[in-house]
């Protein structure tokens, strides 16, 4: 931007650039905490289900330290429930064998292109 570009504050008559400058930020100011309260209550309807989230997550990494629960539990599932367990079992490995397929076929496209 050229200096011809810039525009000056100009000082009102009888006023100073200062106390213009420094209305003109409290004006800005003013403005933007009316829209974070704007955003905020766009976005309140959000807040169950990112709370919901924050709740899953603390869970899962309450999980990962302590992962002897999920041991006993899958163990008491499978005495209880043998049939179940195999049926969630092989419908992992079917999911996890589909992911590895489409994963190589990404990979493989993406070094064609």
């Amino acid at each position: 931007m050229s200096a011809a570009n810039v525009k000056q504050p100009q000082v009102a008559a009888g006023g100073n650039a200062a106390v213009d400058l420094a209305l003109k930020k409290q004006r800005l100011q003013f403005r933007s905490a009316e829209l974070r309260a704007e955003l905020a209550g766009h976005g309140a309807g959000l807040a169950p289900w990112l709370a919901a989230g924050d709740t899953l997550r603390a869970g899962a990494l309450w999980l990962r330290r302590h992962p002897e629960v999920a041991v006993a539990a899958g163990a008491a599932l499978a005495v209880a429930r043998p049939r179940i367990v195999f049926r969630w079992a092989r419908r992992g490995v079917v999911v996890w064998q589909t992911w590895s397929r489409v994963r190589a076929w990404l990979e493989s496209r993406r070094r064609e292109q």
